[in-house]
């Protein structure tokens, strides 16, 4: 049983740096620029936190703008999730259950 014990201390180890590493993503922004027509930022956790348009951009053609906003934002939210895994991955990887994992 003292083997369960120190998983459950290594457990709740992992859930501390866990919400930590949490509200550390919340703070942390990426910035995109997608040619200088479309600028996201975006925290570590994905929540879209500005957005700004060129002037010229948006006298683009209806097509354009949406491919260009929606490439954008595929983009910024890929790059967040990225983030956001490597970051956990670095938490959880020294907790291993054995048989589980």
């Amino acid at each position: 049983m003292a083997g369960l014990g120190k998983m459950l201390k290594q457990a709740s180890k992992m859930q501390k740096q866990i919400e930590v590493l949490q509200q550390e993503l919340e703070k942390r922004e990426i910035d995109l620029s997608s040619g200088g027509a479309v600028k996201i930022k975006i925290n570590g956790q994905g929540k879209f936190v500005a957005l700004s348009l060129d002037p010229e951009f948006l006298e683009r053609g209806r097509q354009t703008r949406l491919d260009t906003l929606l490439a954008a934002v595929q983009e910024a939210a890929a790059k967040a999730k990225a983030l956001n895994e490597a970051e956990m991955q670095k938490v959880t990887s020294a907790f291993q259950m054995p048989g589980m994992f």
